[in-house]
């Protein structure tokens, strides 16, 4: 367990140093994520101990949109003074992800019609 977990917060740590040293406004988070992704390509598999630390997390995931949560009844006022543009971007991007969603469904689906006919 302690090995995964170290897996787990080394790509955090690296992700972000990589995005402070390069300077770029990307969540270190995310681009940590993404080398682990690229860690796992590499080596073909998961381990037993990755898979029972990241089932944990799962687990308890709703325990990490705590302090997001906080962070909104915080900021109250501003999202009551700025409301119309919230919707209207919550709205927006939902209405773009809904249609990137069902486009990329479609171009998989004929990809897979094409190979298994």
């Amino acid at each position: 367990m302690l090995p995964a977990l170290t897996l787990l917060f080394s790509c955090q740590l690296a992700g972000e140093a990589l995005t402070r040293l390069a300077g770029i406004t990307f969540p270190g988070p995310v681009l940590g994520m993404g080398l682990l992704l690229v860690f796992l390509l590499l080596r073909g598999r998961s381990t037993a101990g990755l898979d029972g630390v990241a089932d944990t997390m799962l687990k308890n995931l709703s325990l990490l949109f705590v302090p997001a949560a906080v962070g909104v009844v915080q900021e109250l006022d501003l999202i009551a003074a700025n409301w119309i543009a919230i919707a209207l971007a919550v709205a927006t991007s939902t209405t773009l992800t809904l249609l990137a969603t069902v486009l990329t469904f479609r171009a998989v689906s004929r990809a897979q019609a094409r190979r298994h006919p």
